[in-house]
């Protein structure tokens, strides 16, 4: 197994299909992995240094190297491929989508909806991604010493108040913004008043 290749970022590349090839080269060798565009983003300018951690998969036809911008983000795509029916591109899709802490703290909370902002992913997928892991992705979180995000409505209420604020014509970036802003910036934290949670977080969106 390759747990991470250490070396010069060599060429990157966005194949037809969409799919982002980053090449490293260590010791000589140009190792070519799949990363998705937000941790191609994360990267140094080709002819830098760089350490990417990977997940080698291998098949009678095929060996393909995924490449994470850290060893937690590998550790929770190794997770999502666990899962029956998740796929290592649908896995790489959900990490792009949602970045590992709002994957993992919509995964810990049960919040569906969230998931279902990734293309190809369904509500039942949604809900079977939710029933493998939300125990699993729990426990390593705490092991693993990541810091769940503060702010935002307790889980009890967040899909209703985010349903509502998306019927309202809201964005999910702009809904995401204001309810950490709202939970860290009132009394709101501990409240499970959805209209509360809904007028808030409208009068920070219409600063």
């Amino acid at each position: 197994m390759i747990g991470y290749v250490k070396g010069i970022l060599a060429d990157s590349q966005k194949l037809p299909n969409g799919r982002v090839i980053a090449t490293v080269e260590a010791g000589g060798v140009g190792y070519d992995m799949q990363v998705n565009p937000r941790t191609l983003s994360q990267l140094p300018q080709v002819g830098e240094p760089v350490r990417i951690f990977t997940h080698l998969q291998s098949r009678e036809d095929l060996q393909m190297l995924f490449g994470f911008s850290s060893k937690a983000e590998r550790d929770v795509f190794r997770l999502l491929i666990s899962v029956s029916g998740i796929g290592s591109q649908m896995g790489m899709s959900l990490l792009n989508a949602l970045g590992l802490n709002e994957l993992i703290q919509s995964v810990v909370n049960g919040n569906a909806r969230v998931l279902t902002r990734t293309p190809g992913v369904g509500n039942k997928t949604a809900e079977r991604i939710i029933l493998e892991l939300k125990t699993k992705l729990s426990e390593w979180r705490s092991h693993s010493g990541i810091v769940a995000p503060t702010g935002g409505p307790i889980s009890a209420v967040q899909e209703d108040v985010e349903m509502m604020l998306v019927a309202l014509g809201y964005s999910n970036s702009e809904i995401s913004k204001a309810l950490v802003a709202v939970g860290n910036g009132t009394a709101l934290s501990k409240s499970d008043d959805v209209e509360d949670w809904i007028r808030e977080a409208i009068a920070w969106l219409s600063q």
